[in-house]
Order: C-alpha cells, then structure tokens, then sequence
C-alpha cells in the first residue's frame, strides 16, 4: 500500500525533491565563489559597504539624522515586507479552506502530479511555512536594525567593546543577513506557487529562478 502511494505521488516528490537539490547546490556554488572572490555577489558586497559606512558614521564627524535616516529607510522597507509577507499567510490560508472548489481550475494544467485534496493542501502547507519564514526574517532584521540605530549614535570616545564600529556593524550586517533571508524566502515561494499547477511547473521554475537569481545575485566584472 505504501508503494502504491510512492508511485503515486513519486512526480510530486522528484520535482520537490530536485528543486530544493538545486537551490541547495546554487548557494553552496555562491558560497564557494564568494571564498575566492569576497565581492562575488551583491550580498558580500553589501556586508563590505555596511561595514565601512558604520565606520564613517561613528569615526567621522556626521550629522547624526543621516544614519538615522537611513535606518529609518531600511526599517521602512523591512516593514513593508514583513506586512507583505503577513498578507500572503493570510492569503493562503484562506485558500486552503477552499482547495475543493479549485480542484479543477488548479489541477487543469496538471498532467504527471497527484490530484488528491490531501497533496494539495501539503503544498499549500509548504508555501506557508516559506511565507512564515519570510515574515519572521524581516521582523527579526527590523529588530536588530531598531537596536543599530541606537547603537550607530554612541561616540567611540566612549572606549566600550561592545560599542565599536566593528561590533555595531556585525549587528547592522546580522540584520542584513535576516533580511536577505526573507527576500529569498519570497523568491522560493514562486516555485511553491508553481507547484499548485503540477511537478513539472514547479521544476521549470527552478530552474528559471536560478537563472534569474544569479543574475541578481552575481557581480559583473568591469572590462579591463
């Protein structure tokens, strides 16, 4: 009986299967690029300028409402995610009440996956686990940020440990880091979304977004 199951679901499982293989093998390619090359992405890139702009603010005689206007502005943006992430959890939650009146409108397109009320709702139920993963990473980032902008104020004259450039960059980077998280998890949530329509979708869509990622995610060299 368990292999009738297998067999059946077996095209739901290879293709989820293989999506996660290939992000998987997409970020330990970056990770492994970016040891030979620190400035590879715009995500190392950005770990570099945060560090060296808190620098500046806290070593150099700044107006303070520039770094708290642009701890403000991050903060705004990690809000706005953070509510746009609240909304799609919302979203799909209601649709999950309602996946036997789509049955046919959602599986219409889907010609090798399963079409059993119970595969759908588990892929609905992956779906919300990557929104509710987004949600807590931008509220994590707005957190820490919300920590940064008092930090970045404290005059180094002070001679604290904890109050260092150094110390108060990890942090804005910590948050950094927390925030590119939730922006993946929007980005993985596309192959999710793909999945609702069939195994072969959410496998195209992989491989789509990977393109697309190291697009985004990759650094041109200059010419020369």
């Amino acid at each position: 009986m368990l292999g009738n199951a297998l067999n059946e679901f077996s095209n739901d499982i290879f293709s989820f299967t293989s999506s996660v293989l290939l992000l998987i093998l997409y970020h330990a390619y970056l990770a492994y690029q970016v040891r030979k090359d620190p400035t590879y992405t715009i995500q190392a890139l950005n770990r570099i300028v945060r560090t060296r702009w808190v620098e500046t603010m806290m070593e150099m005689d700044k107006p303070e409402v520039i770094s708290v206007q642009t701890i403000h502005n991050t903060i705004l943006a990690a809000t706005f995610l953070a509510s746009t992430a609240a909304l799609l959890v919302v979203g799909v939650l209601t649709l999950s009440t309602q996946s036997d009146a789509f049955d046919l409108t959602w599986h219409g397109l889907n010609t090798f996956g399963a079409k059993q009320s119970s595969v759908f709702l588990i892929k609905l139920l992956f779906l919300l686990l990557d929104l509710i993963a987004a949600f807590f990473s931008f509220t994590m980032s707005i957190r820490i940020y919300n920590n940064v902008a008092y930090l970045i104020n404290i005059p180094p004259a002070l001679k604290h440990p904890a109050l260092s450039p150094q110390r108060v960059a990890r942090h804005l980077n910590r948050g950094g880091h927390y925030y590119s998280i939730g922006v993946r998890a929007f980005y993985f949530s596309v192959p999710l979304v793909f999945w609702l329509f069939g195994p072969h979708f959410m496998l195209l869509a992989t491989v789509g977004l990977i393109f697309l990622l190291h697009k985004i995610d990759h650094i041109p060299k200059l010419p020369g």
